[in-house]
């Protein structure tokens, strides 16, 4: 059934500053350049203000710097996107976005050994081994593999085709999207003398801190014989590959297609853009932004914002970029000069001597 509310009713939902009718119905939410006058929108970047003129949306989220227009309904925060995202799951969530399946399914397998709190929900034909613990109120959807002693919090929700090896530990409310891979073996070998790569046993752990989640087809390996770490509060993109004994540091965010090699180590508060590489066994300090396809090859101990491969800072980064797209200038420039020296060189050994 589509759900319907009054703009008193959003408004005091989202704590807000309502300027416009109260009674006004809203049932659907939408982009500026699309909405209509039942849906509600949001304006968090100023350069898309003049679209304010023109869009039919029945109310739009806004900051208390915004110009409103006449005529229109307004939500007035300090943090229109934050509003706005509280109006999606008002009007979008429902009991068909969660499965309709309750308790332990009777295709999953759940080896007798293992402690399951109260409220814990298993999917269809998930498994959970021996030795392991799943905390009050977790979720674990349907195809999801849970090996022996693993630890898992409070009110966890673990996505379809999600693996979680041996021995390893989650915090409370981690959130596995669907086909992550948590304790994966580290990729570690030994060449011997005809060249052969003889595999070392991974035989450490991962340990997923509280509040902490791990986007889609992303691989967290386990360590030699110590932990990988992803610190509290950390959010990791989907399609990352953490390496063995890497230590991420609270309340990073690492994107998409990123790689970080084994036993790096990240500050409080870091931002890696995706597709970034980190070389193994580096520091980077607290506070540090690397832009898109950043390349860290050394330790970064100053907080900053660094771009370019191998890092610099984002101001010679960008220097260095404005030098390169005039680089055939440089090159005509330096043809030219090179020209003029030899016809001055020409002049000088051709002159008759007086």
């Amino acid at each position: 059934m589509q759900r319907s509310f009054t703009l008193a009713e959003l408004s005091e939902l989202t704590h807000s500053s309502l300027v416009g009718n109260p009674a006004y119905r809203i049932t659907g939410v939408e982009a500026l350049d699309s909405a209509g006058p039942e849906d509600a929108s949001f304006l968090a970047n100023p350069r898309y203000r003049p679209l304010l003129k023109q869009t039919q949306a029945g109310v739009i989220c806004v900051d208390s710097q915004t110009p409103l227009e006449e005529g229109k309904n307004f939500l007035v925060s300090e943090n229109p996107s934050r509003t706005f995202q509280t109006l999606i799951e008002a009007l979008l969530i429902s009991p068909e976005n969660f499965t309709g399946f309750e308790g332990i399914h009777p295709t999953a397998i759940v080896h007798p050994s293992a402690i399951i709190e109260k409220d814990v929900q298993i999917g269809p034909c998930s498994v959970v081994d021996q030795g392991c613990v799943i905390g009050e109120g977790s979720r674990i959807a349907s195809h999801v593999s849970i090996g022996p002693g693993v630890k898992m919090g409070k009110n966890c929700q673990i996505h379809p085709h999600v693996t979680i090896r041996e021995k390893c530990t989650l915090g409370d409310r981690v959130i596995l999207q669907p086909g992550a891979v948590i304790g994966s073996c580290g990729f570690g070998y030994v060449t011997d003398a005809t060249g052969n790569h003889i595999k070392l046993e991974q035989l450490g752990t991962v340990v997923l801190e509280d509040d902490v989640e791990i986007g889609a087809n992303t691989t967290i390996d386990r360590a030699r014989f110590k932990t990988t770490l992803i610190s509290q509060g950390s959010k990791i993109d989907n399609l990352v590959q953490i390496g063995h004994n890497v230590s991420i540091g609270p309340h990073n965010i690492i994107v998409s297609q990123t790689g970080i090699a084994g036993s790096a180590k990240t500050g409080r508060h870091v931002i890696i853009g995706g597709q970034a590489g980190i070389v193994g066994h580096i520091e980077i300090t607290d506070q540090v932004m690397i832009a898109t396809r950043g390349g860290v090859s050394k330790s970064i101990t100053q907080p900053g914002k660094y771009a370019g491969s191998p890092v610099m800072s984002l101001a010679d980064s960008n220097r260095q970029q404005v030098q390169l797209r005039k680089i055939s200038d440089y090159v005509k420039q330096i043809e030219h000069l090179e020209n003029r020296l030899k016809e001055l060189e020409n002049k000088i050994f051709t002159s008759p001597v007086a």
